[in-house]
This record gives structure tokens, sequence and C-alpha cells, in this order.
């Protein structure tokens, strides 16, 4: 029935190796996903590539298994109990740092892994050139499972050609299916000026390692495919020498950054949050010591209206705050 139930501190590499068998999978891949548990992938909200076709843990997961803050054990999904009915328990859970309870076990949709999938890398001039791709391919029949776009600093770590701007594009389904629509990705990477090569299955084991080697701190942007070339542009001058890779279709961009103290990023941050609040967006800090952390708000500004709500549903999951306290937005 394409579902699967794991204990929390299953990894995700694990799980992958038993449900390839099957021909099964659980398409969530962060950076580093094969070594990280599906408790710690859910209760960070953690996504990688795949999260353009199939979402991320917040979609996949159907059901939790966890522990209240009075030890009591409790489901919710697809057996929800009376203390948490009213409350839609596993998106809840999801991206809340273990807050409103200790996750031990996890129920998950899966998909059928593909018959046959391809990759392939357009490079372009200017960002501009593959923002212009990104928009074309979005508005296309074209089904992809992924498409990343990869800075030259990034290009550069996974051993590629150094160009503005690359997206890394792979489809996957049957063969035939591939084959036709690779046609159109080609026609579409021309229209936009760009070059494509096609890349070998291990290329996003390269792509993943090169995100987990950066050394320093990883902000993690929310925005919009149409403000690629502005987001870009914005990093490039706030902060020349990082880094930049993410979700091009979706405009889930992660900034890796080096050497970076609290002094130097906040001026910064404080302008790319701003240039992400024009179209809804938010910059956090996914990754840093816990000095810069002290010193810099992660999270960012939350309105007041939506820190009100969170409050109130910590309040009636963990009334005395033992959950990981001043761990979650707002000190919650």
């Amino acid at each position: 029935d394409l579902t699967v139930s794991v204990q929390a501190g299953c990894t995700a590499g694990v799980l992958a190796a038993h449900l390839a068998g099957h021909r099964q999978m659980l398409p969530l891949d962060p950076p580093g996903w094969t070594a990280r548990s599906l408790g710690g992938i859910a209760a960070t909200q953690a996504s990688g590539p795949l999260r353009q076709r199939y979402g991320t843990m917040r979609d996949l997961l159907l059901g939790v298994r966890f522990a209240q803050a009075d030890g009591v054990l409790t489901w919710g999904g697809a057996k929800v109990v009376k203390s948490v009915s009213g409350y839609d328990v596993p998106k809840l859970m999801v991206g809340a740092l273990g807050t409103l309870g200790v996750l031990l076990e996890l129920t998950l949709r899966l998909h059928p892994a593909p018959d046959y999938e391809a990759t392939w890398l357009a490079s372009f001039r200017t960002p501009a050139h593959a923002q212009q791709c990104v928009a074309a391919l979005l508005d296309s029949t074209v089904q992809t499972n992924r498409l990343e776009i990869l800075d030259g600093r990034v290009l550069a770590a996974c051993s590629l050609p150094v160009t503005a701007a690359a997206l890394a594009v792979s489809i996957g389904t049957v063969e035939p299916a591939v084959r036709a629509q690779e046609g159109l990705v080609r026609a579409i990477v021309q229209r936009a000026q760009g070059t494509v090569q096609t890349m070998g299955a291990s290329f996003w084991k390269t792509y993943d390692r090169a995100l987990v080697g950066f050394d320093g701190v990883v902000l993690r942007i929310g925005s919009v495919p149409a403000r690629l070339v502005e987001t870009l542009g914005a990093v490039q001058a706030l902060l020349p020498g990082a880094a930049v890779a993410g979700a091009a279709g979706l405009g889930a961009l992660r900034v890796l950054v080096t050497h970076a103290d609290a002094v130097a990023l906040r001026a910064p941050l404080e302008r790319l949050r701003a240039t992400a609040a024009e179209v809804g967006g938010g910059v956090i800090i996914e990754r840093g010591p816990r000095a810069l952390r002290e010193r810099i708000d992660p999270w960012g500004p939350v309105p007041p209206p939506a820190l009100a709500v969170m409050r109130a549903i910590k309040t009636e999951f963990d009334p005395r705050a033992v959950l990981n306290p001043g761990r979650f937005v707002g000190g919650l």
C-alpha cells in the first residue's frame, strides 16, 4: 500500500536500502540524507532536490507516535487520540524541533522508484539566462524530479566547469517518457542560450557531498523562482565569497558562508531578509555555531498573530515548557 512505519532513529539511508528491494522509495534527500535520522529530518523539516516533485516531510508523513511532555505515549494522524483531537498532529510535529513532543515512530507515504532516470546539467553565461530557463521549464509539460541551481563556487566544489550559473535537471519515470522529454529540455535550454551535457548517475551523490562539505554558516532563503536573479545578486553583493545552490523551481536556496561571525553577518542578513520579505519569504540560519545563534535571531521577524498561534499550540502540548525550551521561533 506504499506506506511504511519506522522508528524515528532509523536513518534515511537504511530505509532506502530496504525499500530498494521492493522498487519503492521515500523521496527525501536533504544534504547528508543517508546518515540522517528520519526523526531528525521530520523535526527540522529538512529537504533536498527531490522536493521539486515530491514535496517535503510534511507532505509524506501520515502518522506519528510520540511522547508528550508528561511522558504519555500518543498517536497522531492515522491513530488520533482524544487529547490532541482537532490538530493535524503530524504536520505540527514537522519542523517543530522537538518542542511539541519527542518523536518515536513515523508512518510515511512511499512512492514507486522510477524505472529510468536521466540528469542533465545546463550551463549559462548569466543568472538571468538560468532564470529564463527555469520559467520556461515550469511553464512546459516537462515533469522534473529535481531542478537545482548551482553557482560557480558550488560547481567548482563538484569538480565541474565553472560558469555564472547552472541548472541540474533530472526526470525519472519510464524510459520512453524520459527520452521524449529530453528533447524538450534541450530545446528550452538552447532558447535560453545555454548548453547541455548529460550527467552520470553519480552526479547527485557528488552534489550532496559538495553541500555537506562546506564549512561555516548555512542560510536558507525562501523566495520565489521569479526572483532568482535578484536573490543571487543580493547574496553576491552582501556576502562576497558565499556559495549558493538550491531548488530553482521553488525559489528555496541555501547560502553557504565561510568564516562568518555575528558582527560581519548581522547587516547582510537583515538586508537579505528584507529582500525575501518583499515576496512573503524569509531567511533563517539553518546551520551555525551556538555563539552566532545566540547573537543573531536565527528565525528573523515573525508576525505577532502567527507567533500567538504558535505560542498557544506550544502551551497546549507542553504547558510547562520542558521540551527543548527556547529552541523554536520566538524563544518557544
